[in-house]
């Protein structure tokens, strides 16, 4: 695996103060997070509804953190352009979300954005194998999406497993990603099995302190863990 220093943290802008969106965004910024994950939902896909491209071209003047947009919208293909052009520096979408994902991760890769692949706890690994080379992120959900604050599902650590062997076996610089309960005391199994982005939202969001809840879950690496890759990241 090529070195890297340390695993990129990423939170979830769902579990921020939505009455001070750009506050908190430049607050998690200062405080050292790697990425700003924004999770889009329709109440269609997934049971909430949360935002569209409006709030992300709002906020992108704000920060210079990676804006990581995650479509848990059907269908999604429509609405790409739209966030590409608003901002978003990532984009990923599931499996599920149109007929298409080798045309959707081409989509995304023409308007000279990260295309991403999202894997609910149900989605087997083989839906991506044949994308591998369009794919820049793979996400792991370790909830169940449309919702935050639920619990860590540890059936996802040998998905997680099985994906990085199958990046690292392919050679390819993939960032994986996992989203979902992931707090201090989680993060330890899921950077064991594997992976390079931790996506927190309450752990840092509701926390008193942003910085010390990020240094915290960075600082979650299992002692004697090779060193990832994060190359891609940005």
């Amino acid at each position: 695996m090529p070195p890297l220093t340390r695993p990129l943290i990423a939170p979830s802008l769902l579990a921020a103060d939505f009455a001070r969106l750009k506050d908190e965004v430049i607050a998690v910024e200062r405080a050292g997070a790697d990425w700003l994950h924004l999770d889009v939902m329709d109440g269609h896909f997934v049971p909430n509804i949360t935002f569209g491209p409006l709030l992300v071209k709002a906020l992108r003047p704000h920060t210079k953190m990676p804006l990581d947009v995650h479509l848990m919208i059907a269908p999604a293909d429509p609405y790409i352009t739209a966030f590409a052009e608003a901002g978003a520096d990532h984009i990923s979408v599931h499996p599920e979300a149109g007929p298409h994902l080798h045309r959707t991760l081409q989509h995304i890769r023409a308007l000279g954005k990260k295309s991403g692949v999202v894997l609910n706890p149900a989605t087997p690994i083989e839906s991506l194998v044949n994308v591998l080379d369009l794919t820049d992120l793979i996400m792991v959900m370790t909830v169940n999406p449309g919702f935050g604050g639920q619990a860590f599902l540890t059936s996802q650590i040998p998905k997680i497993a099985a994906l990085r062997r199958l990046i690292d076996e392919s050679g390819r610089n993939i960032v994986l990603q996992v989203d979902g309960g992931i707090t201090a005391q989680t993060a330890p199994s899921v950077l064991q099995a594997g992976a390079t982005c931790l996506i927190a939202g309450t752990a840092v969001f509701g926390a008193a302190d942003y910085e010390a809840a990020i240094t915290s879950i960075r600082a979650a690496v299992p002692a004697g863990l090779p060193e990832l890759n994060t190359s891609t990241g940005g």
